[in-house]
Protein backbone atom coordinates (compact mmCIF):
# COMPACT_ATOMS: atom_id res chain seq x y z
CA UNK A 1 0.00 0.00 0.00
CA UNK A 2 1.10 3.37 -0.76
CA UNK A 3 2.12 5.52 2.03
CA UNK A 4 -0.55 7.55 3.02
CA UNK A 5 0.12 11.61 2.52
CA UNK A 6 -0.50 13.55 5.89
CA UNK A 7 -0.87 17.24 5.94
CA UNK A 8 -0.79 18.71 9.48
CA UNK A 9 -3.69 21.05 10.48
CA UNK A 10 -1.24 24.18 10.81
CA UNK A 11 -0.03 23.71 7.16
CA UNK A 12 -3.28 23.13 6.08
CA UNK A 13 -4.81 26.25 6.97
CA UNK A 14 -1.50 28.56 6.46
CA UNK A 15 -1.93 26.81 2.64
CA UNK A 16 -5.46 28.12 2.45
CA UNK A 17 -4.27 31.17 3.89
CA UNK A 18 -1.85 31.84 0.84
CA UNK A 19 -3.92 30.60 -1.36
CA UNK A 20 -6.84 33.30 -0.61
CA UNK A 21 -4.06 36.00 -0.20
CA UNK A 22 -2.87 35.12 -3.70
CA UNK A 23 -6.21 35.50 -5.16
CA UNK A 24 -6.72 38.92 -3.83
CA UNK A 25 -3.60 40.27 -5.55
CA UNK A 26 -1.23 40.22 -2.28
CA UNK A 27 1.64 37.66 -2.52
CA UNK A 28 1.04 37.61 -6.65
CA UNK A 29 2.78 40.84 -6.99
CA UNK A 30 4.01 42.51 -3.81
CA UNK A 31 5.67 39.35 -2.38
CA UNK A 32 7.78 40.45 0.09
CA UNK A 33 6.68 43.45 0.65
CA UNK A 34 3.92 45.18 3.60
CA UNK A 35 0.89 44.89 1.24
CA UNK A 36 -2.42 43.75 2.63
CA UNK A 37 -5.99 43.98 1.22
CA UNK A 38 -6.96 47.03 2.79
CA UNK A 39 -2.79 48.92 3.79
CA UNK A 40 0.11 49.39 2.23
CA UNK A 41 3.19 50.79 4.42
CA UNK A 42 5.60 53.01 3.40
CA UNK A 43 8.50 54.60 4.92
CA UNK A 44 10.06 58.71 6.18
CA UNK A 45 13.39 59.22 6.72
CA UNK A 46 14.34 62.41 7.38
CA UNK A 47 16.53 64.51 10.11
CA UNK A 48 13.75 65.91 12.46
CA UNK A 49 16.32 66.41 15.11
CA UNK A 50 19.73 67.49 14.79
CA UNK A 51 21.29 70.66 12.73
CA UNK A 52 19.64 69.62 9.04
CA UNK A 53 16.02 69.65 10.91
CA UNK A 54 15.44 73.22 10.39
CA UNK A 55 15.43 72.51 6.48
CA UNK A 56 13.87 68.54 6.72
CA UNK A 57 10.71 69.06 9.24
CA UNK A 58 9.05 70.86 5.78
CA UNK A 59 9.78 67.71 3.60
CA UNK A 60 8.01 65.54 6.89
CA UNK A 61 5.27 67.65 6.55
CA UNK A 62 4.38 67.48 3.14
CA UNK A 63 4.93 63.88 2.40
CA UNK A 64 2.34 63.18 5.24
CA UNK A 65 0.28 66.14 3.48
CA UNK A 66 0.24 64.20 0.09
CA UNK A 67 -0.23 61.00 2.20
CA UNK A 68 -3.15 62.18 3.51
CA UNK A 69 -5.14 63.33 0.79
CA UNK A 70 -4.02 60.39 -1.18
CA UNK A 71 -5.75 58.47 1.49
CA UNK A 72 -8.61 60.91 1.52
CA UNK A 73 -9.09 60.18 -2.22
CA UNK A 74 -9.44 56.54 -1.87
CA UNK A 75 -5.96 55.51 -1.68
CA UNK A 76 -3.38 53.67 -4.12
CA UNK A 77 -4.80 49.97 -5.48
CA UNK A 78 -8.03 50.17 -2.59
CA UNK A 79 -5.25 50.70 0.06
CA UNK A 80 -4.88 53.18 2.19
CA UNK A 81 -1.21 54.40 3.11
CA UNK A 82 0.53 53.41 6.13
CA UNK A 83 3.62 55.30 7.77
CA UNK A 84 6.23 54.29 9.25
CA UNK A 85 8.48 57.56 10.26
CA UNK A 86 12.41 56.93 11.28
CA UNK A 87 14.38 60.00 12.09
CA UNK A 88 18.11 59.96 10.58
CA UNK A 89 19.29 62.76 13.17
CA UNK A 90 21.23 64.60 11.10
CA UNK A 91 23.95 61.74 11.27
CA UNK A 92 24.57 60.03 8.66
CA UNK A 93 25.63 56.26 9.77
CA UNK A 94 22.10 56.65 11.11
CA UNK A 95 20.37 57.45 8.28
CA UNK A 96 21.89 54.03 6.73
CA UNK A 97 20.86 52.16 10.24
CA UNK A 98 17.45 53.65 9.63
CA UNK A 99 17.06 52.69 5.85
CA UNK A 100 18.15 49.16 6.33
CA UNK A 101 15.46 49.06 9.52
CA UNK A 102 12.80 50.20 6.75
CA UNK A 103 13.65 47.95 3.98
CA UNK A 104 14.53 44.48 5.38
CA UNK A 105 12.70 44.69 8.97
CA UNK A 106 9.26 46.96 8.02
CA UNK A 107 9.51 45.82 4.15
CA UNK A 108 8.09 49.65 2.89
CA UNK A 109 6.83 49.58 -0.77
CA UNK A 110 9.07 52.74 -1.30
CA UNK A 111 10.82 55.23 1.48
CA UNK A 112 10.50 59.36 1.12
CA UNK A 113 13.38 60.72 2.44
CA UNK A 114 16.89 62.21 2.85
CA UNK A 115 17.78 65.71 2.15
CA UNK A 116 21.51 65.97 2.29
CA UNK A 117 23.91 64.44 -0.53
CA UNK A 118 25.74 63.05 2.47
CA UNK A 119 22.76 60.83 4.03
CA UNK A 120 21.51 59.92 0.02
CA UNK A 121 25.02 58.53 -0.72
CA UNK A 122 24.86 56.88 2.95
CA UNK A 123 21.67 54.93 2.19
CA UNK A 124 22.37 54.59 -2.02
CA UNK A 125 24.18 51.05 -1.20
CA UNK A 126 21.46 49.86 1.03
CA UNK A 127 18.57 50.48 -1.46
CA UNK A 128 20.13 49.00 -4.16
CA UNK A 129 20.81 45.86 -2.44
CA UNK A 130 18.03 45.55 -1.10
CA UNK A 131 15.89 46.58 -4.06
CA UNK A 132 13.84 49.66 -2.03
CA UNK A 133 12.96 52.64 -3.61
CA UNK A 134 13.56 56.28 -2.82
CA UNK A 135 12.13 59.31 -3.34
CA UNK A 136 14.65 62.07 -3.02
CA UNK A 137 13.44 65.60 -3.00
CA UNK A 138 16.45 67.88 -2.49
CA UNK A 139 18.23 69.66 -5.26
CA UNK A 140 21.96 68.00 -5.54
CA UNK A 141 24.94 68.39 -7.73
CA UNK A 142 23.90 65.31 -10.29
CA UNK A 143 26.60 63.00 -11.28
CA UNK A 144 24.18 60.22 -10.38
CA UNK A 145 21.46 57.85 -11.56
CA UNK A 146 20.13 54.84 -10.11
CA UNK A 147 17.56 52.47 -11.03
CA UNK A 148 16.59 52.68 -7.01
CA UNK A 149 15.68 56.23 -6.54
CA UNK A 150 13.57 58.78 -8.17
CA UNK A 151 14.90 62.45 -8.09
CA UNK A 152 12.30 64.87 -7.15
CA UNK A 153 14.67 67.96 -6.87
CA UNK A 154 16.76 69.54 -9.67
CA UNK A 155 20.04 68.58 -10.16
CA UNK A 156 23.14 71.00 -11.14
CA UNK A 157 22.11 71.83 -15.12
CA UNK A 158 19.05 73.09 -13.83
CA UNK A 159 20.41 74.84 -10.73
CA UNK A 160 24.29 75.19 -10.86
CA UNK A 161 24.49 76.21 -14.55
CA UNK A 162 21.45 78.10 -14.95
CA UNK A 163 22.33 80.00 -12.02
CA UNK A 164 25.43 81.18 -12.87
CA UNK A 165 24.07 82.52 -16.54
CA UNK A 166 21.83 84.32 -14.92
CA UNK A 167 23.67 86.30 -13.24
CA UNK A 168 26.41 87.04 -15.19
CA UNK A 169 24.32 88.16 -17.50
CA UNK A 170 21.91 90.24 -15.44
CA UNK A 171 24.71 91.45 -13.07
CA UNK A 172 28.09 91.34 -15.35
CA UNK A 173 29.64 89.50 -12.66
CA UNK A 174 33.46 88.43 -13.55
CA UNK A 175 34.34 87.48 -10.00
CA UNK A 176 33.15 85.21 -7.78
CA UNK A 177 34.01 84.18 -4.19
CA UNK A 178 32.23 80.43 -3.55
CA UNK A 179 31.60 79.34 0.33
CA UNK A 180 29.52 75.99 1.82
CA UNK A 181 29.50 73.62 4.26
CA UNK A 182 31.82 70.78 4.48
CA UNK A 183 30.37 67.58 2.72
CA UNK A 184 29.69 66.44 -0.93
CA UNK A 185 26.96 68.35 -2.00
CA UNK A 186 28.41 71.32 -1.54
CA UNK A 187 32.17 70.59 -2.35
CA UNK A 188 30.98 69.22 -5.08
CA UNK A 189 28.46 71.76 -6.55
CA UNK A 190 31.17 74.22 -6.11
CA UNK A 191 33.67 72.07 -8.18
CA UNK A 192 30.90 72.30 -11.18
CA UNK A 193 30.41 76.06 -10.50
CA UNK A 194 34.44 76.93 -10.67
CA UNK A 195 34.20 74.57 -13.87
CA UNK A 196 31.34 76.80 -15.48
CA UNK A 197 32.91 80.08 -14.43
CA UNK A 198 36.62 79.97 -15.46
CA UNK A 199 36.12 77.52 -18.64
CA UNK A 200 32.22 79.01 -20.14
CA UNK A 201 31.67 82.73 -18.12
CA UNK A 202 35.66 83.71 -18.12
CA UNK A 203 35.22 84.87 -14.88
CA UNK A 204 37.49 84.44 -11.61
CA UNK A 205 36.97 82.76 -8.62
CA UNK A 206 38.76 84.71 -6.11
CA UNK A 207 37.77 82.16 -3.00
CA UNK A 208 36.56 79.64 -1.92
CA UNK A 209 35.49 78.10 1.98
CA UNK A 210 33.92 75.48 2.95
CA UNK A 211 32.66 74.82 6.91
CA UNK A 212 31.58 72.45 9.01
CA UNK A 213 27.52 71.68 9.48
CA UNK A 214 26.60 73.47 11.86
CA UNK A 215 29.29 75.60 12.64
CA UNK A 216 28.23 79.00 13.55
CA UNK A 217 31.55 81.12 13.20
CA UNK A 218 31.91 82.99 10.45
CA UNK A 219 33.75 86.10 11.14
CA UNK A 220 36.79 84.86 9.01
CA UNK A 221 34.77 84.79 5.44
CA UNK A 222 32.76 88.08 6.19
CA UNK A 223 36.50 89.61 6.52
CA UNK A 224 37.98 87.67 3.22
CA UNK A 225 34.44 88.61 1.49
CA UNK A 226 35.04 92.13 2.26
CA UNK A 227 38.84 92.47 1.60
CA UNK A 228 38.17 90.44 -1.99
CA UNK A 229 35.41 92.49 -2.99
CA UNK A 230 33.88 89.63 -5.73
CA UNK A 231 31.10 90.83 -7.48
CA UNK A 232 29.38 87.34 -6.55
CA UNK A 233 28.96 85.37 -3.08
CA UNK A 234 28.08 82.11 -4.44
CA UNK A 235 26.84 79.80 -0.86
CA UNK A 236 25.68 76.95 -0.41
CA UNK A 237 25.41 76.48 3.32
CA UNK A 238 22.93 74.06 4.67
CA UNK A 239 21.08 73.33 7.70
CA UNK A 240 21.17 76.05 10.91
CA UNK A 241 24.82 77.22 9.91
CA UNK A 242 22.73 79.28 7.36
CA UNK A 243 21.12 81.41 10.63
CA UNK A 244 24.22 82.30 12.13
CA UNK A 245 25.69 83.18 8.23
CA UNK A 246 23.48 85.57 7.14
CA UNK A 247 22.96 87.42 10.72
CA UNK A 248 26.49 87.73 10.51
CA UNK A 249 26.76 89.17 7.05
CA UNK A 250 24.29 91.79 7.90
CA UNK A 251 25.41 92.74 11.29
CA UNK A 252 29.08 93.55 9.89
CA UNK A 253 27.46 95.60 7.19
CA UNK A 254 27.23 93.09 3.87
CA UNK A 255 24.13 93.66 2.86
CA UNK A 256 22.29 93.58 -0.80
CA UNK A 257 23.49 97.14 -1.15
CA UNK A 258 26.79 96.63 -1.50
CA UNK A 259 27.06 92.71 -2.13
CA UNK A 260 25.53 90.57 -4.93
CA UNK A 261 24.93 87.48 -3.01
CA UNK A 262 23.10 83.39 -4.78
CA UNK A 263 22.24 81.12 -2.48
CA UNK A 264 21.78 77.33 -4.02
CA UNK A 265 20.55 76.36 0.07
CA UNK A 266 18.00 78.96 1.24
CA UNK A 267 14.41 78.26 1.07
CA UNK A 268 11.54 79.72 3.14
CA UNK A 269 11.96 77.10 5.29
CA UNK A 270 15.60 78.62 6.51
CA UNK A 271 14.33 81.80 6.39
CA UNK A 272 11.97 81.54 9.17
CA UNK A 273 15.30 80.86 11.35
CA UNK A 274 17.29 83.77 9.15
CA UNK A 275 14.84 86.38 9.35
CA UNK A 276 14.14 88.08 5.56
CA UNK A 277 15.32 91.36 6.83
CA UNK A 278 18.72 89.24 7.58
CA UNK A 279 19.03 88.91 3.74
CA UNK A 280 15.95 91.05 1.95
CA UNK A 281 17.94 91.66 -1.53
CA UNK A 282 19.76 88.69 -2.18
CA UNK A 283 19.09 85.90 -4.35
CA UNK A 284 18.15 82.28 -4.03
CA UNK A 285 18.11 79.67 -7.17
CA UNK A 286 15.29 77.19 -6.72
CA UNK A 287 12.92 75.33 -8.95
CA UNK A 288 9.70 76.49 -6.61
CA UNK A 289 8.68 79.46 -4.12
CA UNK A 290 5.81 79.48 -2.03
CA UNK A 291 4.92 82.73 -3.83
CA UNK A 292 4.23 81.06 -7.67
CA UNK A 293 0.79 82.58 -8.68
CA UNK A 294 -0.70 79.56 -9.83
CA UNK A 295 -3.85 77.55 -9.38
CA UNK A 296 -2.05 74.48 -7.81
CA UNK A 297 0.11 76.66 -6.15
CA UNK A 298 -2.11 78.54 -4.44
CA UNK A 299 -4.34 75.56 -3.79
CA UNK A 300 -1.30 73.56 -2.24
CA UNK A 301 -0.31 76.75 -0.39
CA UNK A 302 -3.38 77.01 1.17
CA UNK A 303 -3.94 72.96 2.04
CA UNK A 304 -0.32 73.23 3.76
CA UNK A 305 -1.70 76.05 5.93
CA UNK A 306 -4.69 74.74 7.12
CA UNK A 307 -2.47 71.64 8.35
CA UNK A 308 -0.21 73.16 9.75
CA UNK A 309 -0.96 76.47 10.72
CA UNK A 310 -1.01 80.28 9.32
CA UNK A 311 2.08 80.88 9.40
CA UNK A 312 3.96 77.71 7.86
CA UNK A 313 5.90 78.60 4.70
CA UNK A 314 6.84 76.22 1.79
CA UNK A 315 10.31 76.02 0.31
CA UNK A 316 11.67 74.14 -2.56
CA UNK A 317 12.16 71.04 -0.68
CA UNK A 318 9.54 71.35 0.75
CA UNK A 319 7.16 71.84 -2.38
CA UNK A 320 9.86 68.54 -4.52
CA UNK A 321 8.41 66.48 -1.58
CA UNK A 322 5.44 66.46 -1.81
CA UNK A 323 5.58 65.37 -5.47
CA UNK A 324 7.10 62.23 -4.13
CA UNK A 325 4.15 60.39 -2.77
CA UNK A 326 1.69 61.93 -5.81
CA UNK A 327 4.24 60.63 -8.58
CA UNK A 328 4.70 57.02 -7.14
CA UNK A 329 0.52 57.22 -6.61
CA UNK A 330 1.23 57.46 -10.21
CA UNK A 331 3.78 54.93 -11.23
CA UNK A 332 1.91 52.42 -9.02
CA UNK A 333 -1.42 53.11 -10.76
CA UNK A 334 0.18 52.64 -13.99
CA UNK A 335 2.27 49.42 -13.31
CA UNK A 336 -1.33 47.96 -11.41
CA UNK A 337 1.14 46.64 -9.09
CA UNK A 338 3.40 47.51 -5.37
CA UNK A 339 6.36 45.49 -7.21
CA UNK A 340 9.42 47.85 -7.15
CA UNK A 341 10.91 46.93 -10.22
CA UNK A 342 7.13 47.15 -12.25
CA UNK A 343 7.07 50.49 -10.43
CA UNK A 344 10.14 51.70 -11.74
CA UNK A 345 9.98 50.37 -14.93
CA UNK A 346 6.64 52.15 -15.00
CA UNK A 347 8.21 55.89 -13.62
CA UNK A 348 9.66 57.09 -17.20
CA UNK A 349 6.94 59.44 -18.62
CA UNK A 350 4.84 59.82 -15.66
CA UNK A 351 3.98 63.41 -15.42
CA UNK A 352 2.12 65.56 -12.68
CA UNK A 353 0.23 68.73 -14.25
CA UNK A 354 -1.00 69.97 -11.44
CA UNK A 355 2.05 70.28 -9.55
CA UNK A 356 2.19 73.70 -7.45
CA UNK A 357 5.41 74.20 -9.43
CA UNK A 358 3.66 73.81 -12.62
CA UNK A 359 4.24 70.35 -14.81
CA UNK A 360 6.61 68.18 -14.20
CA UNK A 361 7.12 64.99 -15.67
CA UNK A 362 10.18 62.09 -15.11
CA UNK A 363 12.95 61.38 -17.83
CA UNK A 364 14.56 58.26 -17.86
CA UNK A 365 17.25 58.93 -16.47
CA UNK A 366 14.94 59.56 -12.89
CA UNK A 367 15.41 63.08 -12.40
CA UNK A 368 11.97 65.45 -13.66
CA UNK A 369 12.30 67.94 -15.86
CA UNK A 370 11.98 71.28 -14.33
CA UNK A 371 12.13 75.53 -14.60
CA UNK A 372 15.05 77.33 -13.05
CA UNK A 373 13.82 80.46 -11.09
CA UNK A 374 15.29 83.17 -9.53
CA UNK A 375 13.85 84.26 -6.39
CA UNK A 376 14.79 87.90 -4.39
CA UNK A 377 14.49 87.53 -0.73
CA UNK A 378 12.33 89.94 0.58
CA UNK A 379 12.04 91.57 4.52
CA UNK A 380 8.82 89.23 5.22
CA UNK A 381 10.70 86.13 4.33
CA UNK A 382 9.00 85.09 1.00
CA UNK A 383 10.83 85.80 -2.49
CA UNK A 384 9.90 87.26 -5.54
CA UNK A 385 10.34 85.90 -8.70
CA UNK A 386 12.34 87.54 -11.08
CA UNK A 387 12.91 84.97 -13.65
CA UNK A 388 11.84 81.72 -14.64
CA UNK A 389 13.10 79.92 -17.50
CA UNK A 390 11.58 77.22 -20.13
CA UNK A 391 11.35 73.51 -18.98
CA UNK A 392 15.10 72.02 -18.40
CA UNK A 393 15.62 68.80 -19.85
CA UNK A 394 17.66 67.12 -16.37
CA UNK A 395 21.08 65.93 -17.58
CA UNK A 396 22.80 64.22 -14.43
CA UNK A 397 25.94 64.24 -16.18
CA UNK A 398 26.98 67.09 -17.96
CA UNK A 399 29.99 66.83 -20.59
CA UNK A 400 32.85 68.51 -19.20
CA UNK A 401 31.86 68.65 -15.49
CA UNK A 402 32.40 65.79 -13.82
Amino acid sequence: MAPRLIRSKPLLALSLLAAALFSQGVLADNEGLAVTPTEVTVGQLHSATGTMAISETGSIQAERLAIDQINASGGILGRQIKVIQEDGASDWPTFAEKAKKLLVNDKVAAVFGCWTSASRKAVLPIFEKENGLLYYPTFYEGLEQSKNVIYTGQEATQQILASLDWIAKTKGAKTFYLVGSDYIWPRTSMKIARKHIENVLHGTVVGEDYYPLGNTQFGSLINKVKLKKPDVVFAAVVGGSNVAFYKQLNAAGVNSSKQTLLTLSVTEDELLGIGGENMAGFYASMKYFQSLDNPNNKAFVAAFKAKYGKDAVIGDVTQAAYLGPWLWKAAVEKAGSFDVDKVVAASPGIELKNAPEGYVKIHENHHLWSKSRIGEVQPDGQFKVIYESDLIEPNPFPKGYQ
